[in-house]
Order: structure tokens, then C-alpha cells, then sequence
């Protein structure tokens, strides 16, 4: 199926990519995300809203973000690695590219409020930011466990003027946080609008979000091509929900000989339940927070426990599109263990000056495996986000590695 062809048969009417995605959502909220996807397909095809778009994306984003070359990491492992880096991306992160997107959307739909979960923070960073821009309301669900690792983003959405509810349930973690703030937002639907942080959630946010993530894969394809002559043979990405990954991948794939790589944490570990959050390699489909995926699940079919040094990777389901390209052999699916992670971190900041968010540095160990065992291939990594919200968190438990030696 040619490109021009994808984006117009997926997500079909219903909001399914193949067998997943769809709406399985609370008869409260199926008008409400009727008038959302209404809304999308009329005011977000029309010249003033895409004229706005592109001017916020150029003269507040600071977009495009550019392509690196990494000579130092290049030489040390092989390989040609590149870096798509979001992280010079406004507010740290890709997060920005569609919470802007979205928050446009609220404002021409006479919305007050913007209602969002975070994990790494990251995304509520980035709405903050957004509702700040505009002028509206914001309240941001996140575990206590995400806020005890992620203090400075915390403070940041705080400066920002977002209001943070503490998760104490469950994992106090992302899918607990996810939990959180669709209720509240049930409790007024007509008034805000639930801004989901990923690929995720029901039909029409996983189309959403990909569409306005795509600009990261647009411009990266552009400038891997003026830097090189030529396409990427890999382009890695980390997967938790899945946004960065589906927003680069977009822009590749109706090109049979770019590989795309999505990579999962492995955490402690892929052998026990709790201890890992590598949903494509490890789940089978099933139906979460209002959309079916592939699921880590319990004994009860229930969503199990996950876990990942990453409070951005930290959950049982992935984004819907990213289900499919995995049945399709679109792309494949890997993962990386918190030492990888880790050693990456700072193999990225000694080698390039570049400090990747533990998110991306899984991503960056991916790369570096790929490099390893293709020497003369090139790599184009999405360097999602900077690692500033994770620099307390790594020294307080792992230290420096000469500390080890």
C-alpha cells in the first residue's frame, strides 16, 4: 500500500489500525469524543488553524529540531548514528509538538480546561506549557512515585500555573495516573478536554497524536537526505506509549530497505511480571483505558504490573498503530534493561555533550547494539528528550561510573 494510501485508510472510520484501537469508552463520553473528532477533521484542515500551527512550531517551538551526526559514538562502535534531537525541541522534549496541537484545538473549541496524566513529566511540562500559551486552565494526574523521580519537572508544571494531583493508588505510577485523570475528566466533559500524552486512549487521539508528531519524521527525513544523499537504513525509537516512535516512523514507512526499531525497557528484567514494561515483545492484545493494543496482563487478564526506570516507558499498553505495524512486520520491537540505560546515559553525555532523558537513552543502547553488529549501516535515533528531569534520580541511585570502579 503506497503512503498516500496509509494515512487515509489508518485509522479506518471506527478509529481501528487492523484489529486495534477503537473506542471502548463510557456512553457519557461517546458524544463528547464525537465533537472532538468532528472538530479535528474540519477546524484542524483549515488554513488559519494550520497557518497558526506552523507559526507556533517555527517562532515558540523553535522548530526544526536538527539532525547530529555522532562522530565520537560513530567512531568508538560503529556504525553512522545520528540524532533526530528533540531534546532542542522547546520545554525538553517532542511532548510539545502535539500538546500544542492540542491545546489549539481546545482553544477553537471554546474548551477551558486541559486535563492530562504524565509519567516522566514530560508531557505535563508540555501541556503546562501550552495551556500557559493560551491562556487555559490545566490539571495534571501523576503517581507519587513518578513525583518523588521526577521533582524538577514537577516544579516546573507548578511555575507554569498547573495544578498537579498526586496518584496514591495502585503503582502510583503512569497507568494509575491515566486512571486519575480520565475520571476527572468525566466529571466534566463538555468543559475541558482530556489531553492524552501518547498514541494512546480511544479513537480519535491516537490519530491525533500521530498526526501531529509527524513534523518530527517530515523534517528528519529532509535533513538525513540534504546531510547524506540518502535515507536512513535504521530509524530507532523508544516505545512507551509510543508518540515519538509513531512520529518519526511516520515519515518512513513506504521505504522497504529503513528498518524501523521500536525499543521497550526491559527494566530488571523480562523474566518476572512487574519487573519490565516490554509490552510489543511480551503482551497480547487486549483492551486498556478505552482502546485495544497489545497488554501485559495478569493471570485474570487484568493489566499487570509494570515497571521501568523510565516514568515515561512505565506501561502496560502501547499505542494502537504500533500494535499493528508489529502484525504487519512494519517494524520491529526490542528491548533494553535499566544498565543498558544507564550506561548509555552516560556514554551519550561523555562521548557528544548531549545528556538524553532515560526515555531516549534506551533508545541510544539500541543504537549502539545495531552499530555493533552493522558497522556499515546508518542509524537515526529520535533523540525524544533531554535528560535534566532524571540527573537527582540516576546520582542518587547509581552514582557516577567511576564511583564503581
Amino acid at each position: 500500500m503506497a503512503l498516500k494510501d496509509y494515512f487515509k485508510n489508518y485509522p479506518n472510520e471506527k478509529g481501528y489500525f487492523g484489529e486495534f484501537g477503537g473506542s471502548f469508552i463510557p456512553p457519557v463520553l461517546e458524544e463528547e469524543m464525537n465533537r472532538i473528532n468532528e472538530a479535528y477533521y474540519s477546524i484542524s484542515k483549515s488554513h488559519k488553524f494550520i497557518s497558526e500551527l506552523r507559526s507556533i512550531r517555527k517562532h515558540f517551538q523553535g522548530r526544526p529540531t536538527p539532525v547530529y551526526y555522532c562522530n565520537r559514538l560513530s567512531e568508538k562502535y560503529g556504525g553512522r548514528i545520528y540524532l533526530k534531537r528533540e531534546d532542542l525541541n522547546h520545554s525538553g522534549a517532542h511532548k510539545l509538538n502535539h500538546c500544542m496541537g492540542e491545546a489549539l484545538l481546545a482553544k477553537y473549541m471554546g474548551k477551558k480546561k486541559l486535563i492530562a496524566e504524565t509519567g516522566a513529566g514530560q508531557h505535563g511540562v508540555a501541556l503546562a506549557t501550552a495551556a500557559a500559551y493560551f491562556g487555559l486552565e490545566c490539571e495534571i494526574h501523576m503517581g507519587e512515585v513518578d513525583i518523588a523521580k521526577q521533582q524538577p519537572n514537577v516544579l516546573r508544571m507548578k511555575i507554569l500555573g498547573a495544578t498537579i494531583v498526586p496518584v496514591t493508588h495502585g503503582l502510583k505510577t503512569l497507568k494509575e495516573a491515566v486512571d486519575s485523570a480520565f475520571q476527572a475528566y468525566l466529571k466534566d466533559p463538555v468543559n475541558t478536554i482530556y489531553c492524552i500524552g501518547s498514541v494512546v486512549g480511544p479513537h480519535p487521539f491516537p490519530m491525533m497524536v500521530r498526526d501531529f508528531q509527524r513534523v518530527v519524521g517530515i523534517e528528519a527525513r529532509d535533513q538525513f537526505q540534504e546531510m547524506t544523499g540518502e535515507l536512513p537504513d535504521n530509524v530507532v525509537a523508544c516505545v512507551g506509549g509510543g508518540s515519538n516512535a509513531m512520529g518519526i516512523f511516520s515519515a518512513f514507512l513506504d521505504d522497504p530497505d529503513t528498518k524501523l526499531h521500536g525499543v521497550e525497557p526491559a527494566g530488571r528484567g523480562i523474566d518476572k511480571v512487574g519487573e519490565h514494561a516490554a509490552t510489543l515483545s511480551l503482551g497480547k492484545p487486549g483492551i486498556i483505558h478505552g482502546f485495544k493494543c497489545y497488554l501485559l496482563q495478569d493471570e485474570k487478564g487484568e493489566p499487570a504490573p509494570v515497571y521501568s526506570i523510565a516514568s515515561g516507558l512505565d506501561y502496560p499498553g502501547v499505542g494502537p498503530e504500533h500494535s499493528m505495524l508489529k502484525d504487519m512486520a512494519k517494524a520491529e520491537y526490542h528491548y533494553i534493561d535499566d544498565q543498558e540505560c544507564i550506561d548509555s546515559f552516560f556514554e551519550l553525555s561523555r562521548l557528544e555533550g548531549i545528556i538524553p532523558a532515560l526515555e531516549s537513552a534506551h533508545a541510544v543502547a539500541y543504537a549502539v547494539k545495531l552499530a555493533k553488529a552493522n558497522p556499515k549501516q546508518s542509524i537515526l535515533v529520535n533523540l525524544s528528550g533531554r535528560g535534566d528531569k532524571d540527573l537527582d534520580y540516576i546520582l542518587e541511585n547509581y552514582g557516577f561510573p567511576e564511583d564503581k570502579k
